[in-house]
């Protein structure tokens, strides 16, 4: 995330809405995670970007976190 990306405060109210925590690191204050972010994304700093179990959702929509959370989906 970073502090005037539009698309990540939409997807914390969503997930926030829900009672879904999440960790939110700022790209642009936190060298380490922007480099992380490339090296998942090819080399961009497209966000919001999401990981969970492992599996990397790139500028998700909110259903698709939710369906990325889904017990089926973690075990694969």
């Amino acid at each position: 995330m970073t502090a005037r990306c539009g698309f990540c405060a939409l997807l914390k109210r969503y997930l926030a809405h829900r009672g879904i925590p999440f960790t939110e690191v700022d790209i642009d204050r936190d060298p380490a995670a922007a480099a992380q972010l490339e090296r998942w994304t090819g080399g961009y700093r497209t966000v919001p970007t999401v990981l969970i179990g492992g599996r990397v959702l790139v500028n998700p929509r909110g259903p698709e976190v939710l369906a990325a959370l889904e017990p089926s989906t973690l075990e694969s």
